[in-house]
């Protein structure tokens, strides 16, 4: 089935890492538990956590007892920077080719620049501490 929507592995892990670690709060989460967790390899997680320590996200301490934690407040960070720490800007266009389009007028329309817009619109008016909410509580 296809899909019209498509989050990589590496936005997903990136999200839910990042989510996981704004839960634990003080204490460290490291690549191992957060593997464990969400199924996905540890040294896809690793390699993903540590894009988020270069962009600013995360703080990582080495060791045994280390792990990493948030270098902002859950507040301050949105899933659209999170989202474009990993996958780049998301560039809002009408064609989804991204070139001139051989009937003269796209049979898109505008459809896939809304659908961005929306989309882009959605990541960065939610950011990591509204999924800290109990579960029994909804977000828009």
């Amino acid at each position: 089935m296809a899909k019209i929507v498509n989050i990589t592995e590496a936005v997903s892990i990136a999200l839910h890492s990042m989510v996981l670690v704004a839960k634990a709060q003080k204490s460290q989460m490291n690549a191992t538990i957060i593997s464990n967790i969400t199924g996905s390899s540890k040294f896809h997680v690793s390699k993903v956590l540590q894009k988020l320590v270069k962009d600013g996200f995360l703080l990582s301490q080495r060791g045994p007892a280390g792990g990493f934690v948030l270098d902002s407040p859950p507040e301050e960070i949105t899933l659209l920077q999170i989202f474009e720490s990993i996958e780049g800007k998301i560039i809002i266009s009408k064609c989804p080719l991204n070139k001139v389009c051989p009937f003269g007028e796209c049979i898109f329309e505008d459809m896939t620049m809304i659908m961005t817009r929306q989309f882009r619109e959605y990541l960065e008016a939610h950011t990591l501490a509204d999924y800290m909410l109990p579960k029994n509580r909804k977000i828009n």
